[in-house]
């Protein structure tokens, strides 16, 4: 087994995480890590990312109970790229109900949504 070193250097401290489900292979968002957050994900099993926006950790599914638990992890061959493969809690990945962010289908000037909300965000999120 060889050592690695994730490089989270190359882009001010974080790295892209993408979340794909374990057993269906769907891709269920993108987020981003930092150290600290890498390291909770590692030692509880549940993904931690880093909020560009909030400027902090944030534990996935700390305010819905959508967690993921984590099955496997990844890094890619420039060791500056995450895959999680996950069991997602509560079904919906997406803070807007969805279960996977990537609900929308382009084609040509339009946006098609491709699935229905497993919640409302209005119920789940009060802030």
């Amino acid at each position: 087994m060889k050592n690695y070193k994730i490089d989270f250097e190359k882009n001010n401290g974080i790295v892209p995480v993408i979340i794909q489900d374990f057993e269906t292979g769907d891709v269920l968002m993108l987020a981003y890590m930092d150290e600290e957050a890498f390291s909770l994900t590692q030692s509880t099993g549940h993904a931690h990312y880093w909020s560009r926006s909030k400027k902090r950790i944030w534990k996935k599914g700390e305010s819905s109970n959508h967690i993921q638990i984590i099955r496997e992890i990844y890094l890619d061959c420039d060791s500056d790229t995450i895959l999680l493969k996950v069991d997602q809690a509560g079904g919906a990945a997406c803070h807007e109900g969805y279960r996977s962010c990537f609900f929308r289908n382009i084609k040509g000037d339009e946006a098609m949504i491709n699935s229905k909300p497993l919640f409302n965000p209005d119920e789940i999120y009060k802030d």
